[in-house]
């Protein structure tokens, strides 16, 4: 599948995608880096979320990780996240939480170019790029938009929301 059929699909469709088909899609995608070219942007403060195109029940990102850059740890709040690695190799650590609200790593993977990987909605995770010398890029489908998420720290139990303005994934802000 071409990128321009995957955002076809995704414009026709108002519901969100569950999430193995979402992922399903993206292993099937055949991309071009030409095509993402303009949305490559990279920032020195963190990493940089750059908004591909939106629909109703979606918005594409191009994520741009430096080397040591890194998410938040943070969940997905009633959305789907399918991932696939376009350049670079993404470290995905999953968390848990204890009934006390602490949260503790469970699991870490690599994950190569051409990798993809999906979560959803309460699913806790942080994204790095912990590569010395390389960047990192990544195609993100969030499934219905992705537009409030919560945020962990190891240094205290419970969460924060985290709410990002459709308007500032533009240029590229937010956590």
């Amino acid at each position: 599948m071409l990128l321009r059929e995957l955002l076809s699909r995704l414009d026709d469709r108002t519901a969100p995608v569950p999430i193995d088909e979402l992922v399903a899609w993206l292993e099937a995608l055949v991309i071009d880096p030409q095509e993402v070219q303009p949305c490559v942007r990279f920032s020195d403060a963190g990493y940089q979320r750059n908004l591909l195109k939106a629909g109703p029940g979606y918005h594409a990102l191009i994520l741009c990780w430096k080397p040591g850059q890194r998410s938040p740890i943070h969940d997905h709040r009633g959305s789907s996240c399918g991932v696939r690695v376009l350049r670079g190799v993404m470290t995905e650590t999953v968390f848990d939480r204890t009934p006390e609200g602490w949260i503790y790593p469970t699991h870490t993977r690599q994950l190569a170019e051409g990798g993809v990987c999906g979560s959803h909605d309460a699913d806790i995770h942080q994204v790095s790029n912990l590569q010395p010398d390389r960047e990192l890029i990544t195609l993100h489908i969030y499934t219905p938009p992705l537009l409030t998420m919560g945020v962990y720290s190891l240094d205290e139990p419970g969460v924060r929301t985290f709410t990002d303005p459709v308007g500032g994934l533009i240029d590229g802000s937010g956590i």
